[in-house]
């Protein structure tokens, strides 16, 4: 994929997961059906039925908008671009869905700290107005982050296998390594992690506190979106940081280097399937969500079996009218 330099002190890291050559075009068409079914659901429902009235829906649309931007990128990853607007298309996509996913997740956890835990306080932040602000300030951090790479995404073609890869400027080479990698540790494992920690821990002490029946159910929730955030995004975080370790010479040798770009490679695939696993942890566990898809789907099945009955009854009639006999006046 275009984050890894192919090329490290004469170390060759083109070899180092070609085993996986034919793997990894499935596990990204895989991914690339499960996350766009979940989240154009959740498009649809909450843009058809449910509206956006609050912050916590407004949360949920970008989240599932975010999603579906890194899912539409995993083709195009499949299969080597072949022009430069390709491979800069698929990697300004990618960036911005990556960047944009992570700090998504952070605020749904900050909307329902809020929620939760400053529940009167916290009404009037709690708006439409706010969730917008919030989302487009999002969108604008990780549009920021994701233009260098955008900028120096390059097509190299080497025996005429084109491969797209950063092109940094040659004298400023570890510096613009440093950053990518830099900007991706702090997004996902220095703010991420710790912020989305800290909110779930005070609503776990808040929900310890309350006689509520569905508490259990609520912390069993918590556990699942913290685990499964930490089960995608950590290994694929620590991996990064090692690269960057080397970068300043720790354990820098080929052996190595190809043991970090192998691990990255299936790291980035768990990293990913968070896009498909968001739509059931964030929308298809709340309560106004199910229920306005159970109207959908109701409404879709009753739709088809009227369409059934309806053309069996006009079958029906077809044929008993052709099979009356009609009295000839001659």
């Amino acid at each position: 994929m275009y984050y890894y330099d192919n090329d490290t002190s004469g170390c060759d890291l083109g070899s180092a997961f070609s085993s996986g050559s034919m793997v990894l075009p499935v596990l990204y068409y895989l991914l690339f059906c499960l996350g766009l079914l979940g989240n154009v659901t959740v498009l649809w429902v909450l843009l058809r039925y449910i509206k956006l009235k609050s912050m916590t829906d407004v949360c949920l649309l970008n989240l599932a908008l975010s999603d579906l931007m890194l899912a539409v990128s995993l083709p195009l990853w499949a299969h080597e671009p072949q022009n430069l607007a390709s491979c800069r298309l698929m990697t300004g996509v990618y960036q911005l869905g990556f960047y944009s996913g992570n700090l998504f997740v952070t605020l749904m956890s900050m909307d329902r700290y809020l929620a939760i835990v400053h529940a009167v306080a916290a009404m009037r932040a709690r708006t439409l107005r706010y969730g917008i602000i919030a989302s487009i300030a999002i969108w604008f951090v990780a549009a920021v982050l994701a233009t260098p790479q955008l900028i120096f995404a390059s097509l190299e073609i080497e025996e005429d296998d084109p491969r797209c890869q950063p092109l940094y400027p040659e004298h400023m080479l570890q510096f613009w390594k440093m950053q990518q990698n830099f900007s991706e540790n702090t997004v996902g494992l220095f703010v991420c992690l710790p912020i989305m920690i800290f909110c779930y821990v005070k609503i776990l002490v808040v929900l310890s506190r309350s006689r509520n029946s569905n508490k259990a159910k609520a912390v069993k929730l918590i556990f699942i979106i913290v685990c499964v955030f930490v089960v995608c995004w950590v290994p694929y975080n620590v991996i990064v940081f090692l690269q960057t370790l080397q970068l300043f010479g720790i354990r820098d040798n080929c052996e190595a280097s190809k043991t970090l770009y192998s691990s990255r490679c299936i790291a980035e695939i768990i990293a990913l399937a968070h896009c498909c696993v968001n739509p059931v942890i964030y929308a298809f566990v709340g309560e106004k969500f199910r229920k306005s898809l159970g109207k959908v789907m109701t409404r879709c099945f009753c739709w088809s079996n009227q369409s059934r009955v309806a053309f069996s009854l006009r079958d029906t009639t077809e044929k008993e009218t052709s099979n009356t006999p009609v009295k000839s006046d001659y």
